[in-house]
């Protein structure tokens, strides 16, 4: 058996997001493994390069953090810690993973394509380059069967 006892789950909330937090809470618990769950505030204002500030959703860390506790693994003995932090979204995930010595990250990606990757680029990708441990993305829905807790 690998030597998986930390998993980080980064998380924006979204649909993908939470299809990695049912795989990561999986894995946690086959694994025995303590789930880091962190969520990163990106900061109030991004700038083009012409200097023109572009309106990004202000998003509040008193709100974050609420989501964030409202994110339960179905198997309640699942230790678990919740952090967030504000800045960019992948340099603070690996400075997280390498902070808490993380043995895998688990994480949604939006499968971005185009101009939308072009301006705003890939925090998954970005992630899987320079994490300091291994990475699993899971892309699209991913379901958990109920009698996957009972088959071992």
């Amino acid at each position: 058996m690998l030597p998986i006892r930390t998993i980080l789950h980064p998380t924006d909330f979204s649909a993908e997001s939470h299809s990695a937090f049912e795989v990561a809470s999986s894995l946690a618990r086959d694994y025995q493994a303590k789930l880091l769950l962190l969520h990163v505030v990106p900061p109030p204002r991004v700038y083009a390069p012409d200097g023109i500030a572009v309106p990004f959703p202000v998003e509040e860390p008193s709100q974050a953090r609420a989501n964030l506790e409202q994110l339960q693994p179905s198997d309640a003995t699942i230790a678990v810690e919740r952090e967030v932090r504000e800045g960019d979204a992948a340099t603070e995930i690996l400075k997280f993973a390498e902070d808490k010595q993380v043995d895998l990250i688990v994480m949604g990606t939006h499968g971005a394509s185009g101009l939308t990757r072009l301006l705003v680029g890939s925090v998954a990708e970005s992630v899987l380059r320079k994490a300091p441990c291994p990475v699993l993305t899971v892309r699209g829905r991913f379901r958990v069967s109920p009698d996957a807790a009972t088959t071992h």
